[in-house]
């Protein structure tokens, strides 16, 4: 049998609510969003590991929907060294700032949808 997919081994550990993610010995570093190449080295020796789920809001915007209440999307700066795009719940959008310390938890979609990553402030979080 052939290996899973990247995309669906990331989503079956959010599915047990972990946030993975590959790390390259080749580049010496995290790789997101998963990938069956290392960048910068082109090598397929990429291995899963799991977040602690804890980083930092590096960018933050509100978003207006026209229909809808507002919501945040940011770049989150994650502990285990990579960025990823996702948002901040529990919190008003305009009170999400740069700095912020933030800790992951699964968003389970609804319907056929797979579940994604968001993120709590970390002092509320757990």
């Amino acid at each position: 049998m052939p290996p899973d997919s990247p995309l669906a081994t990331y989503i079956a550990h959010l599915e047990r609510d972990e946030l993975a993610y590959q790390y390259s010995p080749s580049a010496g570093g995290a790789v997101f969003y998963p990938r069956v190449i290392a960048p910068k080295t082109g090598k397929a020796d990429l291995e899963w590991r799991i977040s602690k789920g804890l980083g930092t809001v590096h960018a933050t915007t509100v978003v207006h929907p026209q229909q809808g209440a507002p919501f945040n999307v940011a770049l989150i700066d994650v502990d285990e060294g990579f960025r990823m795009m996702s948002r901040v719940e529990d919190i008003a959008p305009t009170d999400v700032k740069i700095g912020l310390r933030v800790a992951f938890r699964t968003h389970k979609a609804e319907g056929d949808d797979p579940p994604y990553p968001v993120f709590t402030p970390a002092e509320t979080s757990r």
